[in-house]
């Protein structure tokens, strides 16, 4: 037994898949399964042209508002300078604002290695600034001559500020 649909959406009722077959070949359209894990299975009367492009078009719907999260990388030196530093930084709120994650890499140059400190300080200043829009996903390591740092947009973190800044507009 199965539960019929007509195409407009409307119940025909409970029958055997061979009625239904018969009443859908009457009206000159497809028996379509629409609803397999139900009980009785739902099908539904109508052109199967149709049905395929209205498939289509959800999908395409679907992936239109799909957001794919992507790594940006800002590369720093340990003796990087203020100025880059806010450049950068500015680069970094707008990347996690936009739902992307970043990577924040200090590249240290032949006896620049002796120099984590400097490095370890300027992405510490990062995570400080960084704080309010992201968390840590992947926390600081050495990775040979690179220091990697990696963040995450904070969903919480940004309708916070979002309330906060539609307050201080009203």
């Amino acid at each position: 037994m199965i539960r019929v649909i007509e195409d407009g959406g409307g119940q025909i009722g409970v029958m055997t898949p061979r009625e239904a077959h018969a009443l859908a070949i009457q009206k000159g359209k497809d028996l379509i399964e629409v609803v397999p894990n139900a009980v009785p299975p739902v099908c539904k009367i109508m052109d199967f042209g149709k049905f395929k492009y209205e498939l289509q078009k959800k999908e395409k719907l679907q992936k239109k508002h799909q957001h794919v999260s992507q790594l940006k990388e800002l590369r720093f030196h340990p003796n990087t300078d203020t100025h880059d530093f806010e450049f950068k930084t500015k680069h970094a709120i707008q990347f996690l604002e936009d739902g992307d994650k970043v990577k924040a890499t200090v590249i240290f140059k032949g006896r620049e290695v002796a120099y984590k400190e400097q490095g370890e300080e300027l992405l510490n200043q990062l995570t400080e600034r960084l704080s309010n829009i992201s968390k840590v996903d992947q926390p600081l390591k050495m990775e040979g001559r690179f220091m990697v740092i990696i963040f995450t947009p904070d969903k919480s973190a940004k309708s916070k500020s979002e309330k906060q800044k539609q307050e201080q507009s009203n």
